[in-house]
């Protein structure tokens, strides 16, 4: 936990320092942004889903990312409008409310509450749920957030080559093969990258004197994604009959988790409010250090 903890705070620190250093180019961001997208998430997706085992008692919890960020769609773009945010600010809140940080955050994070006998649940609604949403209606909804070109032909055909999920399917088409030790070495220093990188570029966008003239996005987007979106599913799978107790909890867990790091790239990767994203992150890891064990602790 201490490890992971100074991992992200270091990276987040990094960025930031290096932004007022001046010491780095106004777009080491996009740069950053460019790698993670395009090099070392699809590395990561490629090695975690060719090695992934799926139990059929698990398929529930891994619906739960999809039913986060799906909430989080009609949430947002019920509210936000109202409340005077424009459509970049909207999707920027539906992007990085929706999906969590159910890897680089979660696993760690539920290891150390819950034990390792948790992990495979966790693992399961990381690739399963957060990877697969975040590589097809995440995708789709930022390329047609972004307004570039809102034809359904050329929204799906960004999805469709968009590197995370061109690796998605390569790895699900690869599983009845192994690969030699040396490819799954490469693709694990590659995918080991993506963490220090997305967060290191965060903080490098990350302007912490905007926190002020962002409260009531702030407030909604974090109110929703650390304390909303979990009573949600708690709520949901209470409903199901059978589930054990484990899942139950790690189910929760996950969907408490703070937003995706990857959300907020791709939100800045698409220009959808990249200020609001990087704070979304920014201030979101730190709280659900506090928050999740809050969570768990109601639970029980």
């Amino acid at each position: 936990m201490s490890a992971l903890v100074s991992v992200l705070a270091a990276s987040l620190l990094l960025g930031a320092i290096a932004r007022r250093s001046g010491r780095f180019p106004e777009q080491t961001a996009l740069v950053l942004n460019a790698f993670v997208l395009n090099v070392a998430l699809p590395a990561l997706v490629l090695r975690a889903v060719h090695h992934l085992t799926l139990a059929p008692e698990l398929l529930a919890a891994a619906a739960t990312p999809w039913l986060v960020f799906g909430c989080s769609w009609l949430f947002f773009r019920t509210l936000g409008p109202r409340l005077g945010f424009p459509p970049g600010t909207v999707a920027a809140l539906v992007l990085t409310g929706g999906l969590s940080n159910t890897a680089f955050v979660g696993l760690p994070l539920i290891e150390g509450l819950m034990g390792r006998e948790a992990l495979q649940v966790a693992v399961v609604i990381d690739q399963l749920g957060s990877f697969l949403a975040l590589g097809t209606v995440a995708t789709l909804f930022a390329a047609r957030a972004a307004a570039k070109d809102t034809r359904t032909g050329a929204l799906l055909k960004r999805v469709a080559v968009f590197p995370p999920f061109v690796a998605l399917v390569a790895a699900f088409l690869s599983q009845p093969w192994d690969w030699p030790a040396w490819v799954d070495v490469v693709l694990g220093r590659l995918g080991d990258m993506l963490t220090p990188l997305a967060l290191f570029s965060v903080g490098f966008q990350l302007r912490p004197s905007g926190v002020k003239g962002r409260m009531r996005a702030l407030a909604l987007g974090l109110g929703y994604k650390l304390a909303l979106a979990p009573l949600a599913i708690a709520l949901l799978l209470w409903l199901l009959p059978g589930m054990s107790r484990l899942t139950f909890e790690v189910s929760v867990l996950q969907a408490a988790m703070a937003p995706m790091v990857t959300a907020a790239i791709l939100a800045a990767d698409h220009e959808l409010d990249p200020e609001l994203s990087a704070l979304m992150v920014g201030l979101g890891i730190p709280l659900s250090f506090a928050t999740v064990p809050i969570v768990l602790w109601l639970l029980r």
